[in-house]
């Protein structure tokens, strides 16, 4: 479900931007623990409870949705969760809960496991890529290590068969402390449901400084504030049947900041009912909470100080692995006595603290030594077999100095949890590791793996700190030829910044010797990033970076097609397009012919460059390699739920449906390309969806995407986003007729070393230059498309510089060289250019007196233009007609017309005989959003069965 649909549905039951007032939901006071809330007796809080409860009554018929509930520590979170709990099963809703942990955030898809555990028994009825992927990332098999939104498509269907049986509740509570893979995958489900019967509530804190809030935006906000003073004066009625005298109880009030959990915990620090509060008012109020806490537990016996502090230790709450390290250190259960009389934690099946910030506050308290004792009675007390992870990470926290054997435990953790997919978590064991190890050598090793892993895992402000740590080496000479290639990844992907391509040369130069493979790569990284980057610095021009590329290693074995994909980029750029055309149809045969599917991720030759070979197919005019790449690259992207690669590749998709003519189809892809990038949460690729407006003729969309992409772009550092946007505008103002500002934009999309820009925005030049009288322009323009069409040899190649020969003629010759790019055009099947072929054809034939002619042209122009829905063109397709006197014929409106491209997409999946579950899978939606969907198609095409599709939906 999109950001947008979400407020909608939100609004309807009034959410949207809710800001709680100063009352407050919180827990009865006959019990001290949320775990025995009296929820029946709750204080204010009237419209947070509606708030929920219309959430929960949306879900139940079948409207999806999430809310987040923000606020600062012992605010009432929890408690609203709980009311949620408890209204949820008087409604027949099934109910999951997961709880972050602070110190669960190194173990990879922890809370997430924490969720799903209760329905592990339906994951049979996953597909099998979804269930695969689910048991891998929960370390229940071994397998390929999954994409975190294949695991998320996985959990989202594995809710789904939940809630078939019942609507389901998912309680998300203190999500600022989920492990960063739990994280990305519940914000992903939780964009995506739609018609689920699935309702998500998140509590968390607010965001700290430098703290990555993959929440940000992701649902309809409800923010908790303290409460009220007459609420406030009656909690603490409640609560402290003795009255306090008037400036005590205002020096509560004040201290308490309405704050519900201090209003019931700052009154136990008097010092005698009148020397006021610990610590001084500086501090914010969770902490003045948690210095109460601290106080509580420093007055305990020293056993039941002991026992707090390993229960704070250890996140999981097992009450038997606590008696177990409770015997490791000397006591007995009774010590637990003391610490439950305090109402600091209760010790049953589970352990639960009164509040999250009393684990915090022993946990402070506690000295140095005190803490590695704990861990290390932790460590033996946990299973080796069953939990080595967390075993690996208690001793580890338990070690004074180094221990090589610790560190040793950690770099398989983090092995182990690599293969799971858990990069993040990888990188937090092999951080821990790399401090413990007392062998600089290893160190540094184990520091250069950890910021590998922090880069993989997008964190690159830690990566960088890691390879400054690493590089204190001392390394040997790949292992520094590794941390120069990381700081150069990191400047790419980072900024884009200007020096990203001339730190990938030096990279590629240094590891030339020590692994060809990987300074080859490097190389062909470094002409992407020249050509992506733009600009005509020296250090970073794609024609510098080529001559350099001159000297890489030879493969190490048989060539892949990336190692022919960079062997004619350098020939392209070092000898020019004429002669790197041959060595370019070359490697696109090899994309071509070579199977991907079982191909690690990283080989040179992989999946990671098809994008840039479907760029270099249409930079080369290669219609049919450009259309099949693209195609695959999509396909592939799909059937590994690589969620992260996948926008790029239906952005690739459908530039080649709007130059092949096929602007529905191109609609519709970009419309999943943008769900999923929303569902992702991942920058927008939008170059597509600008190829797509500039063709439909939508003024306002083209103007604005280009605005989006161009703003503070210098006028001689076009890279490939700027010159996409430039040559959008320029396709855009030849569509409207406003040739001047065509050319504007077309030269400026050929100022760039981007090898498919610079080609498709020629023929675009020349029309606009030959209308705006700028001959020159147009007689350059048409010599370089010459060229590269007799090197390239296509049929599109040929057709467009035959149809560009005819629009700089002056004389009969013309004739013929519309004719012939007409066949040619026809035959590459790049429909877009041959209708507008159709169009200039047509003009000339009106200009020259010829009417009968031009009006044949010219209707065959408008009638595939305006079908296709290239409007503008269609218009001055239509204009001309009427100037030879004939009246373009109407459109009969068909009924898909009525269709979003989203149903639309979803619709001819259908057509074909595939089942609901079958698209969702495809589309990375749940079954039951194809459902209703469909119940929105079926009355808008007039039809009441997928039968009727098939017939009804144009190829």
């Amino acid at each position: 479900m999109s950001p947008d649909s979400q407020r909608g549905a939100c609004a309807r039951v009034g959410v949207f931007h809710l800001i709680a007032s100063r009352s407050t939901l919180w827990w009865g006071h006959t019990h001290p623990h949320p775990a025995g809330a009296d929820l029946t007796n709750l204080l204010g809080r009237r419209a947070e409870r509606d708030v929920v409860e219309a959430l929960l009554a949306e879900a139940k018929v079948g409207r999806s949705g999430s809310l987040v509930v923000r606020g600062e520590a012992g605010i009432g979170k929890t408690a609203l969760l709980d009311h949620a709990r408890e209204h949820a099963f008087t409604e027949g809703f099934r109910v999951e809960r997961c709880t972050g942990v602070e110190a669960e955030t190194p173990f990879a898809f922890a809370g997430l496991h924490q969720l799903c555990a209760p329905l592990l028994d339906r994951m049979s009825a996953l597909p099998q890529p979804q269930e695969s992927a689910l048991n891998v990332a929960f370390g229940l098999r071994g397998g390929t290590v999954p994409d975190y939104f294949l695991v998320g498509l996985a959990t989202l269907n594995l809710l789904t068969e939940a809630a078939e049986a019942q609507p389901l509740l998912c309680l998300i509570d203190d999500a600022q402390w989920l492990d960063h893979a739990s994280a990305q995958v519940l914000a992903f489900v939780t964009r995506r449901i739609t018609a689920e019967r699935i309702a998500f509530l998140f509590a968390r804190r607010e965001v700290g400084d430098g703290q990555i809030d993959v929440f940000v935006d992701l649902a309809p906000e409800l923010r908790l504030t303290g409460l009220g003073e007459t609420d406030a004066l009656l909690l603490l009625a409640e609560e402290f049947r003795t009255p306090f005298d008037e400036g005590i109880r205002e020096r509560i009030l004040a201290e308490a900041g309405g704050n519900p959990l201090a209003l019931l915990e700052l009154p136990r620090s008097f010092k005698g009912w009148a020397g006021g509060f610990e610590p001084p008012d500086a501090l914010s109020v969770p902490r003045r909470i948690e210095e109460t806490f601290r106080q509580r537990s420093a007055g305990l016996a020293e056993g039941a100080q002991m026992l707090l502090l390993l229960a704070a230790a250890d996140p999981t709450g097992d009450a038997p692995l606590l008696w177990r390290a409770v015997e490791n250190v000397g006591l007995d259960r009774e010590d637990a006595a003391p610490a439950e009389a305090s109402g600091l934690v209760e010790i049953r099946a589970r352990v639960q603290f009164r509040h999250p910030l009393v684990r915090s506050a022993v946990y402070r308290a506690a000295t140095p030594a005190e803490r590695r004792r704990a861990h290390e009675a932790l460590a033996a007390a946990t299973d080796r077999h069953v939990d080595p992870d967390r075993r690996a990470w208690h001793r580890s926290q338990s070690v004074l100095g180094t221990d090589e054997d610790a560190a040793l435990e950690l770099e398989h953790s983090a092995a182990r949890t690599l293969a799971r997919g858990g990069a993040a978590a990888a990188a937090v064991f092999l951080q821990r590791a790399a401090e413990l190890t007392p062998a600089p050598v290893d160190r540094a090793r184990r520091a250069l793996e950890a910021a590998h892993a922090r880069h993989d895992a997008g964190e690159f402000a830690a990566a960088l700190e890691l390879a400054t740590m690493a590089s204190a080496g001392p390394l040997d000479d790949l292992q520094r030829a590794r941390v120069e290639l990381l700081r150069a990844r990191l400047a790419f992907h980072r900024t884009e910044g200007s020096d990203a391509p001339g730190m990938l040369l030096d990279a590629a130069e240094t590891l030339a010797p020590l692994d060809a493979s990987l300074s080859r790569e490097t190389y062909l990284h470094a002409l992407d990033a020249a050509m992506i980057i733009g600009g005509t610095a020296e250090k970073r021009g794609a024609a510098v970076v080529a001559r350099a590329a001159l000297a890489a290693p030879a493969p190490p074995g048989p060539p892949l097609p990336a190692d022919d994909l960079l062997d004619a980029l350098i020939v392209t750029f070092t000898e020019g397009y004429a002669a790197g055309a041959p060595a370019m149809h070359r490697a696109l045969e090899a994309f071509r012919d070579h199977g991907f599917d079982g191909e690690a991720v990283g080989q040179m030759g992989s999946r990671r460059w098809m994008w840039l070979a479907t760029r270099s197919a249409a930079g080369l005019f290669d219609a049919e390699a450009a259309r099949i790449l693209a195609v695959r690259n999509v396909r592939l992207a799909r059937e590994l739920g690589a969620l992260t690669t996948l926008p790029g590749a239906l952005a690739a998709h459908t530039a080649m449906l709007v130059l092949g003519g096929e602007l529905t189809q191109a609609e519709e892809a970009a419309a999943e390309g943008a769900a999923i990038t929303t569902a992702t949460g991942a920058i927008p690729q939008p170059f597509g969806q600008l190829f797509l407006a500039a063709w439909c003729g939508r003024e306002d969309e083209t103007l604005r995407l280009h605005a989006t992409r161009t703003q503070g772009s210098a006028p001689r550092t076009e890279g490939a986003a700027v010159a996409t946007a430039h040559y959008a505008l320029a396709v855009l103002h030849n569509g409207l007729g406003n040739y001047p500002a065509a050319v504007a934009a077309a030269v400026r999309a050929r100022q760039t070393d981007e090898i498919s820009n610079s080609s498709i925005t020629l023929p675009e030049l020349v029309e606009a230059a030959v209308r705006a009288d700028e001959r020159a322009i147009a007689e350059t323009a048409l010599a370089e498309l010459c060229m590269r069409a007799d090197a390239s040899g296509t049929d599109w190649a040929l057709g467009l510089a035959a149809r560009s020969r005819a629009l700089v003629s002056a004389d009969e010759a013309a004739e013929g060289h519309y004719r012939e790019a007409l066949e040619r055009l026809r035959a590459s099947g790049m429909n877009g250019h041959l209708a507008r072929t159709h169009l200039v054809f047509g003009e000339w034939l009106r200009r020259e007196g010829r009417r009968q002619d031009a009006r044949e042209q010219l209707r065959i122009a408008h009638d595939s233009l305006a079908s296709m829905g290239a409007e503008a063109f269609a218009a001055r397709a239509a204009r001309e007609l009427r100037a030879t006197g004939e009246n373009p014929r109407k459109r009969s409106a068909h009924p898909a017309g009525s269709l979003t491209a989203h149903e639309l997409q979803i619709a001819r999946l259908v057509a074909t005989g595939a089942t609901s579950k079958e698209v969702g899978a495809q589309l990375f939606l749940s079954p039951r959003t194809i459902e209703a969907h469909l119940r929105s198609i079926f009355p808008k095409l007039g039809i009441t069965s997928r039968r009727q599709l098939k017939d009804l939906l144009p190829d």
